[in-house]
């Protein structure tokens, strides 16, 4: 490592730290000789097209603004030699030569994809989650990129929101641990190493909370709830170093997330110590106007003076702040400082040392879809998936049976990859028919399509923007049925591949009705109704409410979307070479009726009994039970586990001291597998209403057929405080109860005193 490399890599430790305040040297040099006009053109953030885009605009006469000064930064734009034209059009023929960021939505992947981030939380595998960022990053960089858009780290406890596939669930908790092992995975231990990017923690704030569960929708809460629930997983992204934030769509308390000050400034930077820079999401700053704020210029000056840095894609701050400084709306001093975070990040990145360190011609072909790259993919998918059911312990199957592999997903290429893979390769994903050839050669297997992802035509339309995701076959739906049917009677097992094609989550992709549309409800029925045993291989990117289908004899894998190696990870765990060991990270509901649903609700004064009687004057529904369909942290093995022997090592500990939680786990069955030990937490009375329960700590422990392990989570003094109404960071003396188990219901429980 050279010299200057050593000195990057120094700065970078010490000025993401919670209380740096000294400023890099260049950088202020660099100020001194910027224009007005210059500074204002580092805040400009565009995309020249070409890419997968989330707005209807796109940026024009980009080239004539980066000689100019007039960018400072692009996406949608990569490969070595690509982003080298762009990169030396700022360095060599603009006045200061300032180099570009060059950003891009690497959400689950970059060529190389693997699951959909709510897939890969259901793995609680932090080190696998870490490996899959670091990957993501490397295959990137090989392609001249060095900012991402990555992790989306929004709780989401309303399934019809399309997004909830994007981010980690419904706990912050769990929230936590994933964003803290998503930056790490992305920016490493360098960031002006040429493997690693700067993340970019989104959407700053509560967008997962959007009403009705509509994108783009407005979102309202007590800062109670924001600061206990929804705002930890930012949080835990920004103490892991994160170099920046995007705002949201949203509103907060009244304000777009884009201009409110209270978000950008009081919150993240003066309470939390943020270094880094704040990036608008795509046009969501024009998109005040909308909200009713003002016109251009207003909403331009307001998110300014709230204090965003970057501009994307709308050229609000480009077109109005000069005016605005003039007029005195404005000042130079925050137009300086904005542009001042923008180039502390390309200094830290190693830009300004070599603007080109990301442009090695060779890198791509070394780096990207490499065979080492593709079996992590697998193995990522593989620990994703989360077998919801096991009629008769019909799973595994054998691999020399007699298969009728059934389902619109089942030879899908394009329903492989999941939402918001714009980067990935549909063509060289492998499908469920391929990978089941692959695992099982000496299967006979025998395939049909058996019904449309859905028949109407018109969602089909709005589901097939990127491409042809649902395709309607010119057969009519009774005679694919029949010719299934056919199938199945003449095999010794159905796999049906049903649920939803990749966008029907997503951006944009809400949804009023998740549950399994009725083309494919009518395929498992008749499946069923052969008598032959079904297994369903369920695909999606949300929870879905499928109440029937469970109650039906099969059994049920759920698999998400899982990526480029799809096929060939879900045979490994069909087969058997893997033992699921995936866990929900999300609540499923029975109904639409129950969402929004998430595990740690508050009991209410009038509790429904836990059984789910129904009894009048109580919190409860008159069709409904309140529990779901399926918990949080549910997920079955091919095996069994035992938990006993349950000890607090203390009855009892005073202010700021940890205590710990030891319990056995054996496995009981006949299959080696993985068990997450999950911990909860219940304050049993405090100054403010608390959940019913909370996750505080898990493990991922893997045990061989018949062996059992000691298992010891330890809760630190952090994990009893929570914030009160003055938003304190408190723990309160009393008695709280501790349970262990294998999901959120878990009943094996102890008791402790907080003095």
């Amino acid at each position: 490592m050279s010299t200057k490399k050593i000195v990057i890599a120094l700065v970078v430790l010490s000025f993401w730290g919670a209380n740096a305040q000294q400023r890099i040297p260049e950088v202020e040099t660099l100020l001194q000789k910027m224009t007005i006009e210059e500074k204002i053109g580092q805040l400009n953030l565009l995309t020249p097209g070409g890419g997968v885009t989330t707005g209807e605009v796109v940026s024009k006469n980009v080239e004539a603004k980066i000689k100019a000064g007039q960018v400072g930064g692009l996406f949608g734009v990569a490969g070595p030699d690509k982003v080298r034209v762009a990169q030396e059009l700022a360095v060599k023929e603009s006045r200061l030569g300032i180099p570009l960021l060059i950003g891009s939505d690497v959400i689950h992947g970059y060529k190389t994809t693997y699951p959909i981030p709510l897939g890969l939380s259901a793995s609680w595998d932090m080190e696998l989650v870490q490996q899959a960022a670091q990957m993501a990053a490397k295959e990137a960089t090989a392609d001249g990129i060095n900012w991402n858009f990555s992790p989306m780290v929004d709780i989401a406890r309303d399934p019809r929101w399309g997004r909830i596939a994007e981010g980690a669930g419904e706990d912050p908790y769990l929230g936590s641990k994933i964003a803290e092992a998503m930056v790490k995975g992305y920016q490493g231990n360098d960031l002006a190493a040429a493997h690693t990017m700067l993340a970019c923690v989104k959407h700053f704030a509560l967008y997962g909370a959007a009403e009705a569960g509509r994108d783009y929708h407005s979102v309202d809460m007590s800062k109670v709830k924001m600061f206990n629930q929804y705002l930890p997983p930012y949080k835990a992204a920004l103490d892991a170093g994160a170099a920046s934030f995007m705002t949201s769509f949203n509103d907060v308390d009244g304000i777009p997330a884009t201009g409110n000050k209270w978000l950008l400034t009081d919150l993240l930077r003066d309470q939390w110590g943020f270094k880094g820079f704040v990036v608008s999401d795509y046009t969501s700053l024009n998109e005040m106007i909308a909200h009713g704020l003002g016109d251009l210029q207003a909403v331009s000056a307001l998110a300014l003076k709230a204090g965003l840095d970057m501009d994307m894609v709308g050229e609000g701050f480009l077109t109005t702040l000069k005016k605005s400084l003039d007029e005195g709306k404005v000042t130079e001093e925050e137009i300086t400082s904005a542009c001042r975070r923008v180039l502390e990040a390309k200094y830290i990145s190693g830009l300004f040392e070599d603007p080109y360190r990301y442009l090695d011609s060779k890198r791509p072909e070394k780096d990207i879809l490499t065979k080492e790259n593709r079996a992590l993919a697998r193995k990522l998918a593989a620990h994703s998936f989360v077998l919801l059911k096991n009629e008769n312990q019909l799973l595994p199957l054998q691999k020399n049976k007699k298969i009728a592999l059934i389902g619109p997903l089942a030879d899908s290429r394009n329903n492989m990859l999941g939402t918001w893979a714009p980067t990935g390769d549909v063509s060289l994903a492998v499908t469920i028919l391929e990978g089941f050839k692959n695992v099982a050669p000496n299967a006979t297997i025998q395939y049909a399509k058996g019904a449309n992802v859905s028949d109407d035509p018109e969602f089909a339309k709005k589901v097939n923007v990127f491409g042809p995701r649902i395709e309607i076959d010119r057969r009519s739906p009774e005679v694919m049925v029949e010719e299934a049917v056919a199938l199945a009677k003449n095999s010794d097992v159905v796999v049906a591949v049903v649920g939803e094609a990749t966008e029907m989550t997503g951006e944009a992709a809400s949804r009023t009705d998740i549950s399994i549309p009725d083309s494919q409800k009518k395929l498992i029925q008749a499946l069923v109704s052969t008598g032959k045993p079904v297994a369903l291989v369920l695909m999606s990117g949300r929870p879905l409410t499928f109440p029937e289908e469970f109650e039906l004899p099969v059994a049920i894998l759920q698999v998400w979307h899982p990526g480029v190696e799809a096929g060939n990870a879900i045979a490994d765990v069909v087969f058997g070479d893997y033992n699921p060991s995936g866990k929900l990270t999300v609540t499923w509901p029975r109904n639409v009726g129950q969402i929004p649903i998430y595990y740690s609700t508050k009991n209410t004064g009038r509790p429904a009994p836990e059984s789910d009687e129904f009894q009048k004057f109580r919190s409860n529904y008159l069709d409904s039970p309140n529990s779901p369909l399926l918990p949080f942290g549910y997920g079955l093995s091919y095996t069994q586990f035992a938990y006993s022997d349950f000890k607090l090592d203390k009855q009892s500990i005073g202010q700021g001291e940890s205590i710990s939680a030891t319990v056995t786990v054996a496995n009981t069955g006949n299959f080696d597998g993985e068990e997450v030990v999950q911990l909860y937490l219940k304050d049993m009375v405090r100054s403010i209403t608390p959940p019913k329960r909370e996750l505080k700590g898990f493990q991922k422990v893997f045990l061989k057929k018949g062996e059992k392990k000691e298992i010891t989570i330890t809760l630190s003094p952090d994990d009893l405080k929570f914030y009160n109404s003055q938003l304190e960071f408190v723990s309160e003396s009393g008695e709280f109860e501790v349970f262990v188990g294998t999901n959120s219901d878990a009943q094996l429980s102890q008791t402790f005193i907080l003095k």
